[in-house]
């Protein structure tokens, strides 16, 4: 059965967290880039913290960064519990990516300071388009390429677990 103690897979977490993190931020931004999807997950996170445009992508990429390191450390939790099989990976993925869609991205606007919410609006501060359910707003094919992300975080993650 796999080991609980997270120092004893630090090395995997740095590694196979960055690997995955990377991955997965290159499939929803390449989708971006293509025009699948008005959704850039690093430049929403960036503007959590700031309203500069330029300053809230390089942000948003730091905190995604840090963001898929803390999500490993839940993944290899999950692994400990059921298994590090590729398929336990591509499940969980699959299970993370339908929770960001359906509960994550609606609920965004009443936590973001600067997503408009659909009751309220655009405003001075508030002046980015709520997701909507799915992340619709942001492109059809919004939800698949989320949930097909997500997905390969989960299965790449479980590839290279140690006792995988």
């Amino acid at each position: 059965m796999p080991s609980l103690d997270l120092l004893d897979q630090l090395g995997y977490l740095a590694v196979w967290g960055l690997l995955a993190t990377g991955f997965m931020t290159t499939v929803l931004e390449g989708a971006h880039l293509a025009g699948f999807t008005r959704l850039s997950l690093p430049f929403l996170f960036g503007t959590f913290v700031t309203g500069r445009r330029r300053s809230a992508v390089i942000w948003g990429y730091i905190l995604y960064l840090l963001g898929g390191w803390l999500f490993a450390v839940l993944y290899v939790l999950v692994f400990a519990s059921l298994g590090s099989g590729w398929w336990i990976g591509l499940i969980t993925g699959l299970a993370h990516g339908l929770f960001l869609v359906t509960v994550f991205l609606p609920l965004l606007p009443y936590v973001h300071p600067r997503i408009a919410t659909d009751y309220d609006g655009p405003s001075a501060l508030r002046r980015l388009q709520p997701p909507g359910l799915f992340g619709i707003n942001y492109g059809i094919s919004t939800p698949i390429v989320t949930v097909l992300a997500q997905s390969m975080f989960g299965l790449i993650l479980a590839l290279g677990h140690p006792y995988g």
